[in-house]
């Protein structure tokens, strides 16, 4: 097994401590970086050192929402800024290379203010729901996950009445789904230990795929799960996210490179 980076440019390359799954890497639309000649070499000496490499079991799949099963519609940053003000925002965002955590701040404010700064959130959400679309290949992928009996859950830090629209609107099933009315909600490994429970399996045998290293990856590291983030547009290859304290298993620009990630590099067994 070897855990793909992202180079920027769509290719996956492996760690230097890690084996390479061949079957990924000779896929024609995750081309590389090797020369032929140099290519060949490795594919060979991997062969011979490494021929029937072990495949992690991974019996689960649990999606964050919003950004990762759905596009990203929701101006974050322009919400943050309503919530908590310019000055403080950007003091926020100054010490906090991984996001800004807004529920965590809000909690720590009296019930008045809470109450506003929950009304500004419902308004930006409200809006995100009346745009919301379905992320590409979210079909496809939850179609072969259903083709290998694989179970599908989700968490977000969205409201309750969002999943249901999610669930109506586009007609597929994840079970357990769990809102930020479940307490704790992510980044708190919480919700993802739930639905392992729930599942009556492993948290190493479950991968979180989200698009937020402080949500997703987070929530996922600390269950002891794989971790997946979604990074559609190449914005955590920024050296602010260097040093962050959970980085990801694996990184795909899209639910296609996803699926493919799975179907190529684990032993897809219910």
């Amino acid at each position: 097994m070897f855990h793909p980076i992202h180079n920027g440019t769509n290719h996956f390359v492996p760690t230097q401590t890690q084996t390479p799954n061949l079957n990924l890497m000779l896929h024609p639309y995750l081309t590389p970086l090797f020369t032929r000649a140099s290519f060949r070499s490795l594919t060979m000496s991997l062969l011979h050192s490494n021929p029937n490499p072990i495949k992690t079991r991974i019996r689960g799949v649990v999606f964050d929402m919003d950004g990762t099963l759905t596009v990203p519609v929701i101006d974050f940053p322009a919400m943050y800024k309503a919530v908590l003000g310019k000055d403080q925002y950007f003091k926020i965002i100054g010490s906090s290379p991984s996001g800004i955590d807004i529920l965590h701040h809000i909690e720590q404010w009296s019930p008045d203010k809470q109450q506003k700064a929950y009304e500004i959130i419902a308004d930006f959400e409200q809006q995100g729901l009346d745009r919301l679309q379905i992320m590409p290949g979210a079909a496809d992928l939850c179609d072969f996950l259903n083709s290998r009996n694989i179970r599908r859950g989700l968490i977000t830090r969205n409201v309750k009445s969002a999943v249901d629209l999610f669930h109506e609107k586009f007609g597929m099933s994840f079970s357990p789904a769990l809102s930020r009315e479940f307490r704790p909600y992510k980044p708190d490994p919480a919700p993802l230990l739930h639905i392992c429970s729930t599942w009556g399996v492993e948290p190493t045998e479950v991968v979180m795929i989200g698009d937020s290293l402080k949500d997703d990856v987070a929530c996922g590291k600390r269950a002891g799960a794989v971790t997946c983030l979604l990074d559609e547009t190449g914005r955590y290859d920024s050296p602010k996210y260097a040093n962050v304290e959970h980085k990801p298993d694996y990184k795909v620009s899209s639910l296609a490179q996803f699926h493919l990630l799975l179907e190529s590099n684990f032993d897809l067994t219910p």
